[in-house]
């Protein structure tokens, strides 16, 4: 067998076989270097697999040798491709550029142990992304989210272990109840395989213990997806973390869980639920809305950078979720588009955030006054992401929210009114952005900067600033390979439905 076929399971076990060996390391250079290496091959793994895809090609790994379902089968196909490009982009970029801030917030003899659950976080994101097994899911889920509340508390922010308590109360209620659906279903269908609960659960999806499964399924996934009103961790999780562990997360920790939701949604319940369809519409379509303007409004009255970064996610995941709730194949590619395009953006400006707070220690938006006079290619950068946050022509982010004004007016009354909120949210994310653009160029400096204190970003985190950056662009005028990949996954989800 080539190695080739093995792609999928090396996805999860390279990163997984390396942690172990960064604790034995006492050296944090090295360390560092050990994790980077990892999570680029982890990279080039993923855009092996996302060439193959490319053409609708589905790639199956059954472990073992075992065939599902008695086995565990990884599948890959264009929508879990996306979400590896996805995961293991953020990782490399954000271990690339957080190596000065990370060296100066966790301790040196620390670090080894840092970048080990980092990897941990890497595989355990990876493995639900890959795997077709629903309890595998919640194995690499609980893998993911311990390591991720390691990153979080690890640095020097004492409000961070306040934060990830939070996260880790509301992590496990969501974890819990995605598991006991779990068990709900398999109780009524006796596998876990994803295609063959499908298929069995045909036979009994009138029967009360599906439903209640549904249910405790959606609200699981939703709150680790931080889908409002379920985002209450979010905030303070992404303000308190060390800024390369923030870009991390904030680019495709969500992500992961809004894949998971769609693919159970669409997948297995959907297709076997009467009216379940309708439900999930009539459900979701005003706690997305509400998610957008929420967010949006909380975001433009903050004042920390960080903070109004945050709120904007909650924003950004109530897009992702509009569009896939309008079960309809323009709308589920916008939401799957807008998956990758956010991902883009938003870690680009995390990074550049971080930059900032390398150099000045503070980010409110009275401390970064002036800022671009002495980082001039950072807030460039910034600029550049935001742009994209927006959704200006020419970048990645207008290219999902035009999709998803498209899929908007396909939708009737309610798609009106999801246009004028999509409309007015972009207004919202011009303001807050503007204010840290406008803070910035055009404030006074503050005394740090009077002082001579701060300075341009060190390379490796302009390089990873960049080509985040860039990227935003690039795939704003070129969006073939997102667009691809994100049509034949919702192509595929709404194959499933009746």
């Amino acid at each position: 067998m080539s190695l080739d076929a093995h792609l999928p399971a090396l996805q999860v076990v390279v990163p997984l076989l390396v942690a172990p060996l960064l604790v034995l390391l006492r050296d944090a250079g090295l360390a560092w270097a050990g994790a980077f290496a990892a999570s680029l091959m982890a990279l080039v793994l993923a855009v092996l697999q996302v060439a193959q895809v490319t053409d609708g090609a589905v790639l199956v790994y059954e472990m073992g040798g075992w065939p599902a379902p008695y086995g565990i089968e990884l599948r890959i196909d264009g929508f879990n491709a996306l979400i590896l490009l996805l995961v293991t982009g953020a990782s490399t970029l954000s271990l690339l550029g957080g190596r000065e801030s990370l060296a100066r917030d966790i301790d040196d003899d620390r670090q080894p142990l840092f970048y080990a659950a980092w990897l941990i976080s890497l595989a355990g994101l990876s493995g639900i992304a890959v795997t077709g097994d629903a309890f595998n899911v919640f194995v690499f889920m609980e893998i993911s989210s311990l390591a991720t509340y390691i990153l979080i508390a690890a640095g020097s922010d004492r409000r961070a272990l306040t934060a990830v308590f939070k996260y880790l109360i509301m992590g496990t209620i969501g974890a819990t109840f995605y598991l006991i659906g779990v068990g709900l279903v398999y109780m009524m269908t006796g596998t876990l395989n994803f295609a063959d609960m499908e298929q069995r659960l045909a036979e009994v999806a009138d029967q009360r213990p599906v439903m209640v499964a549904a249910g405790f399924i959606t609200v699981g996934l939703a709150l680790k997806a931080a889908v409002f009103p379920l985002h209450v961790w979010l905030p303070n999780a992404y303000a308190y973390a060390p800024h390369a562990v923030t870009a991390y997360i904030a680019a495709c920790s969500t992500k992961v869980a809004l894949y998971v939701l769609l693919r159970f949604d669409f997948f297995v319940f959907q297709g076997n639920l009467a009216g379940h369809s309708a439900q999930f519409t009539s459900f979701l379509i005003p706690l997305a809305l509400l998610g957008i303007v929420v967010g949006s409004a909380i975001a433009v009255v903050q004042s920390d950078v960080k903070r109004i970064l945050a709120y904007s996610s909650v924003a950004q995941i109530g897009y992702i979720l509009l569009g896939a709730s309008f079960n309809s194949l323009t709308g589920l590619t916008a939401g799957i588009a807008h998956m990758f395009n956010h991902a883009l953006a938003k870690g680009a400006l995390f990074l550049a955030v971080a930059a900032i707070g390398t150099r000045l220690g503070r980010l409110q938006l009275r401390d970064i006054a002036g800022v671009a006079q002495r980082m001039p290619w950072t807030m460039a950068g910034l600029a550049l992401a935001g742009a994209s946050l927006v959704g200006v022509p020419g970048t990645a982010g207008f290219i999902s929210k035009w999709l998803l004004l498209e899929a908007s007016m396909e939708a009737g009354v309610i798609g009106i009114i999801a246009a004028v909120v999509v409309v007015a949210s972009s207004l919202a994310a011009a303001v807050y952005v503007w204010r840290i653009v406008e803070r910035a160029y055009f404030g006074s400096p503050g005394p740090a900067l009077s002082a001579g204190t701060a300075a341009e970003a060190p390379w490796p985190l302009l390089a990873a600033l960049w080509i985040a950056g860039l990227a935003n662009v690039y795939f704003g005028l070129v969006p073939g390979l997102p667009l691809e990949l994100s049509s034949s996954a919702a192509a595929e989800l709404l194959g499933h439905l009746p």
